[in-house]
């Protein structure tokens, strides 16, 4: 027969021996990993904390790869403002239901690599104290732009503008999407290149379509100018044969 609250003591009893043991086996102080800093205090703001290289990729860390906490906004390869995928088209904006999420589109537009210049935003702010990580901005956004980030060490003492995360905190690279959700990134650039190999496929359709309807054109206005042609080339003063003529020549042939 087990004790009740024997489950609640004995976890009791691992908290104390952590307890008591972290004053002589320093490597019981878990959250030592986290003072990263020489000074060892924590950050004025979340983007503070060190980027891609050193963010949530130790051996330590207990964060899974299924695990999400607040958006990113993804660029490709190169430069990030030359190849993030938002175009400030808003509607993570509106569709957001706490309404953390502030976007102004730019006046300009830039060149992509390989494609056609587009806006960009040239304010995109997310204020992570409010942010509830639905994920319905990932959900309704057309371009993948948005994902989940797994990004944990947020710490500030100032509440207010130290968890406004701004457009060059939030933005991270395909290749750093990769090492935190590999699964969700593989399929989600499977999706991409699917839509766009059929996106091509469809305008290769459309090209063949449009060059075939045209070459038909072009034959048929041929067709019919040489039809003219013959007609003008006639004898102006014969006249027209009737079709009672017409059947004697062909009775006496």
């Amino acid at each position: 027969m087990n004790l009740l609250g024997a489950g609640i003591l004995k976890g009791m009893a691992v908290t104390l021996k952590n307890f008591i043991g972290s004053y002589f086996d320093k490597e019981r102080l878990n959250t030592l990993e986290y003072m990263w800093q020489n000074d060892k205090s924590l950050p004025k703001r979340a983007g503070d904390y060190p980027k891609e290289e050193g963010e949530q990729l130790r051996p330590t860390t207990t964060v899974t790869n299924y695990s999400r906490n607040f958006p990113m906004l993804l660029h490709d390869d190169g430069e990030p403002m030359d190849t993030i995928r938002c175009v400030a088209c808003q509607i993570c904006e509106r569709e957001c239901p706490p309404q953390c999420i502030y976007i102004e589109k730019s006046d300009d537009k830039k060149e992509r690599p390989g494609g056609k210049p587009q806006f960009y935003p040239a304010t995109f702010d997310i204020d992570v104290s409010v942010c509830m990580s639905c994920q319905i901005c990932v959900e309704v956004c057309p371009f993948d732009a948005i994902v989940m980030n797994s990004q944990f060490e947020l710490s500030t003492p100032d509440r207010f503008n130290g968890l406004l995360l701004k457009r060059g905190d939030l933005l991270k690279s395909n290749q750093y999407y990769h090492k935190i959700h590999p699964e969700e990134a593989a399929d989600r650039d499977k999706r991409i290149a699917d839509d766009k190999a059929a996106k091509e496929a469809k305008k290769k359709a459309a090209e063949a379509a449009k060059e075939a309807k045209k070459k038909a054109a072009e034959a048929k206005a041929k067709s019919e100018a040489e039809a003219n042609s013959k007609e003008e080339s006639k004898d102006p003063s014969e006249p027209p044969q009737t079709s009672t003529e017409h059947n004697k020549e062909e009775n006496t042939e």
